[in-house]
C-alpha cells in the first residue's frame, strides 16, 4: 500500500480524527488555565497539561498518516499558541512567571501571526521549523515544570526553561522573517 493511498482525507476535510483532537485539546485549555490560577500545582492539573500538550504529536501523525487539511492547518497553531500563551499568562496572573519574559513571547507570537498573514495574502506559506517546535516545547515545559509538584518549587528551573523560550522565540522569530523575505523576493523576481 502506498502513501497516498493510506490518506483518507483530502486538503478541504474537517471533521478528521486529527482536527477533533486540536479541538478538544481547545476545549481543555480553559480548564487547565482555571486550574493554574486556583491551584498552581497538582498532580490533576499536570496531567490534565500534559495530556493536552503532548496531544500535539499525536494528532500531527494523524494528520501526516491520513492527509492535512487546511482546516488543520490552521487549527493546530492556534491550539500551539492558545495553549502556550494561555499557560504562560495563567502563570503570571498565579504569580509565578515575571510578566516581561510572557509579554517577549507574545509579542513574538503577535509579530510572526502578523507576517504569515501578509506571507499567506502572498501566496506563500512558511512551514514551522524544527527551532519553533523547540520554542514550542519550551514553553509548555516551563509550564509542565510549574505544575508539577516534585518540581513546583525549584522555581530556577521553570524559570530558566521561560527565559531559554524567549531566546529560542526570538531566533526562530527571525529564522520566519528571513525565510519569508527571502521567498517573497524569489516571487517578485
Amino acid at each position: 500500500m502506498t502513501a497516498n493511498s493510506e490518506r483518507t482525507y483530502g486538503p478541504s476535510a474537517i471533521l478528521t480524527p486529527a482536527n477533533a483532537i486540536t479541538i478538544v485539546r481547545l476545549l481543555l485549555a480553559p480548564v487547565a488555565f482555571w486550574l493554574i490560577v486556583d491551584q498552581g500545582s497538582g498532580w490533576g492539573l499536570f496531567i490534565l497539561w500534559v495530556a493536552i500538550t503532548a496531544s500535539d504529536s499525536l494528532d500531527g501523525y494523524l494528520a501526516r498518516k491520513q492527509g492535512t487539511t487546511r482546516s488543520g492547518a490552521f487549527l493546530d497553531p492556534l491550539a500551539d499558541k492558545v495553549l502556550a500563551l494561555g499557560g504562560l499568562w495563567a502563570m503570571v496572573i498565579e504569580g509565578r512567571f515575571w510578566w516581561l519574559p510572557v509579554t517577549l513571547i507574545t509579542l513574538r507570537e503577535i509579530l510572526i501571526s502578523v507576517f504569515r498573514f501578509y506571507w499567506s495574502r502572498k501566496g506563500l506559506a512558511v512551514e514551522a521549523s524544527r527551532i519553533a517546535k523547540a520554542k514550542t516545547f519550551l514553553q509548555f515545559s516551563s509550564v509542565s515544570l510549574v505544575v508539577l509538584p516534585l518540581t513546583t518549587d525549584i522555581t530556577w528551573m521553570a524559570d530558566t526553561t521561560l527565559w531559554l523560550a524567549v531566546a529560542v522565540a526570538w531566533i526562530s522569530a527571525l529564522q520566519y522573517v528571513t525565510a519569508g523575505s527571502r521567498a517573497t523576493s524569489r516571487m517578485t523576481r
